[in-house]
């Protein structure tokens, strides 16, 4: 019984799908005007993480992820570079899906774009007008907070407490066509010389907020399972779409919110583009295994803040060597062996069962993903033990082996594409002629082969059942 929590109501909830055995859930992209850094990332790999493991349940997902592609960060980014707006986004779209398939995000089932919807945007703000939640100012439309009795019930803030904050800030130009300064922009009108579109209310773009509750509704329905994103968004992007959808469609918007914690530099700050403090994906993939990042970003729990360092790095590089090391053992056992061996005693089934339904205990704890990924650390140990016996058992090496690769699949780790990738018949035919050597006690011959190599960062290690080999870890 999986269990979340849930930032509406501040507490753990078990999960209870509106269909049974399907869950609808839309996850906040990014703004595309730049390269996705590490915190947009922990975003991306936190969501999918939990995508995947609904799916390991036995539940139906479909996910959606939009990307903003209207907005004044790529609006100014395009009279910069001298591109459209369209051509930066796209661009940096193409850039989003190269870097977070890198890490091994599966796609979404539906990337909606802003472009692409902007009728829809425009009658869903004419909807609100009509039922008094909103109200046009010179070309500008904005949402009237007051209307809204249960305005603040995401982020825990009551009106007067957000009016008072919204007094407390410098006035701006748009400020001034409000009626109340904590009322947001649902429409904008157009500046000279910058994209716009065709409305009732003159030229212009939509807000940010409206965009994600038009798509939300049009690919999931009015009320969904799931919506989640970065902890930054729970006020106001999120709070504001829950004033607009439950106005709009008369109906709850989501059953459960979540919010995924911020990663964060070594001196406790926020990573992000403004503090100018952010590391690009784009540019750490380059230099570190992207399945090591993305083992990184699953080391601490998806609410949990997240310190970047390169100490961390490093132990997300041992931890996957570990997982290889395993796999690779058991491979070569299993090449060992030439009969099918028995079938699993009841004491062994019990025990691959038991790692099985611990690591299910511990992600249905809101997806406890150390702790999950603890539970695979102890499978591959027990693993490890097996092969090192004179004599293995072929029937629980391969259970084992077959649960370890779907345990690890639900964090987006794909070893076995690695071992396969080991098997070099160059490096093989090395092996062989160094075993040939030192059958006919031609040490220096072996060591010589040794060296060459390690040279070539192949790692030999001599056993009771022969010479393996393993790629030295570089990160």
């Amino acid at each position: 019984m999986i269990r979340l929590y849930n930032t509406l109501t501040r507490q753990k909830e078990t999960l209870k799908p509106l269909v049974e055995g399907e869950i609808k859930m839309y996850v906040c992209g990014p703004t595309v005007y730049n390269y996705i850094h590490i915190g947009n990332a922990r975003s991306a790999v936190a969501f999918d993480t939990i995508r995947r493991y609904l799916t390991f349940r036995g539940y139906r997902v479909t996910y959606v992820s939009n990307f903003t592609d209207v907005d004044d960060k790529v609006i100014r980014v395009a009279k910069e570079t001298g591109l459209s707006v369209k051509e930066v986004a796209d661009k940096y779209i193409a850039a989003f899906f190269e870097d977070a398939g890198a890490l091994n995000v599966q796609a979404a089932t539906v990337h909606p774009r802003v472009m692409d919807h902007m009728d829809e945007i425009i009658s869903f703000i004419s909807d609100l007008i009509d039922k008094g939640y909103a109200y046009e100012s010179e070309g500008d439309v904005y949402y009237r907070t007051s209307h809204f009795k249960d305005y603040g019930k995401l982020s825990d803030q009551s009106l007067s407490e957000l009016k008072a904050g919204a007094s407390e800030r410098t006035a701006s130009e748009d400020d001034r066509k409000k009626e109340q300064l904590v009322d947001f922009a649902l429409w904008k009108s157009a500046k000279a010389g910058e994209i716009s579109w065709t409305s009732p209310w003159g030229e212009g773009r939509p807000g940010w907020h409206i965009e994600c509750s038009v798509m939300a509704g049009h690919y999931l329905g009015k009320t969904i399972d799931i919506h989640a994103g970065g902890h930054d968004l729970t006020f106001p992007h999120h709070e504001n779409e829950i004033a607009q959808s439950e106005a709009h469609n008369g109906q709850e918007f989501a059953h459960y919110w979540l919010h995924n914690g911020f990663v964060t530099a070594a001196d406790g700050e926020k990573m992000s583009k403004s503090l100018g403090n952010f590391t690009l994906v784009h540019d750490l993939i380059k230099v570190v295994d992207p399945k090591v990042v993305r083992l990184y970003l699953s080391s601490a729990h998806y609410r949990h803040p997240l310190v970047f360092s390169e100490e961390k790095l490093k132990e997300a590089a041992s931890n996957l060597e570990r997982f290889k090391t395993c796999m690779a053992n058991i491979d070569y056992r299993l090449g060992q062996e030439t009969a099918e061996g028995k079938s699993l005693t009841v004491e062994e089934e019990e025990e691959i069962n038991s790692y099985y339904s611990k690591f299910i205990e511990a992600m249905d704890d809101d997806f406890n993903t150390p702790n999950g990924l603890g539970i695979i650390f102890e499978l591959s140990k027990a693993l490890n033990l097996e092969t090192a016996k004179e004599e293995t058992s072929v029937a629980k090496l391969k259970a084992g082996r077959e649960l370890l690769v779907r345990l690890l699949e639900v964090f987006g780790i794909e070893v076995k594409e690695d071992a396969k990738e080991l098997l070099d018949e160059d490096v093989q035919k090395l092996i062989d002629r160094r075993n040939e050597a030192r059958a006919g006690r031609d040490f220096r011959e072996a060591d010589r082969i040794r060296d060459e190599l390690k040279a070539k960062g192949i790692i030999l290690e001599d056993t009771n059942h022969g010479t393996r080999w393993r790629r030295e870890n570089n990160d």
